[in-house]
């Protein structure tokens, strides 16, 4: 992602690469594991037993217009950060770049059309969508009128925020099985596996602060890059 980082630290761009390509392998399981759940019981016209699957199941426009599109953006968003691919094939990225800004607009503005009055995680997840969400458009929004102007370092800015937010979604993954295991071990394995909604809407706020929180940082590592 960056040459001066490559050049200073190539093990810090490494281990940063790992880190997204687990983050969205993650986002990719759990949204294959939502379809199988989903899919049989919307055609079918049935609820599912969990009240956290039924969400899905009962607004899956709203749901699905989240997940797939953005799903697209964080599969393409490394490739269009690559500075390789940029250089070697600009009109693909530039044509890719439109594709990938949609994807993530449309899934962005229907993460709080579908998470703020359907949160399964109460009033923290409903605030923490409606905050990180309009961070994460708002970032888009930027990137977008960065570009038209011309001025690549603050397009690139911007983006790397947005991409930041949008891999937060496999954190809060990460951070819902963290709840669940210390749930289980408190209890001896003697409650349900299932997270308290509360705890949910908690790892909302703790992975996606911590995400705008190391897209900050990151961006401090890599002040002089323009593109």
């Amino acid at each position: 992602m960056a040459e001066k980082l490559a050049t200073a630290s190539p093990r810090l761009v490494r281990r940063a690469a790992v880190a997204i390509g687990v983050l969205v392998t993650i986002v990719l399981v759990f949204a294959a594991i939502r379809v199988a759940s989903d899919w049989p019981n919307i055609l079918a016209g049935t609820a599912p037993d969990d009240d956290f699957g039924q969400r899905y199941v009962a607004h899956p426009w709203l749901a699905y217009l989240h997940i797939a599109p953005g799903i697209v953006f964080l599969l393409g968003a490394p490739l269009q950060l690559s500075r390789r691919f940029r250089t070697r094939h600009y009109t693909v990225h530039r044509r890719l770049g439109r594709v990938l800004l949609s994807c993530a607009l449309l899934s962005g503005l229907f993460a709080l059309l579908f998470g703020i009055p359907h949160a399964w995680g109460g009033a923290p997840e409903s605030i923490a969508t409606l905050v990180f969400g309009c961070w994460f458009l708002a970032c888009l929004v930027l990137a977008f009128l960065a570009i038209r102007r011309h001025e690549v370092p603050q397009h690139r800015r911007w983006m790397i925020r947005a991409f930041a937010v949008g891999l937060g979604v496999g954190t809060i993954r990460i951070w819902v099985g963290i709840f669940e295991g210390i749930e289980q071990g408190i209890s001896g394995g003697t409650t349900p596996a299932t997270l308290d909604p509360t705890m949910f809407g908690i790892a909302f706020w703790l992975a996606l602060s911590m995400h705008v929180a190391v897209g900050e940082w990151w961006l401090r590592r890599t002040p002089a890059l323009t593109g």
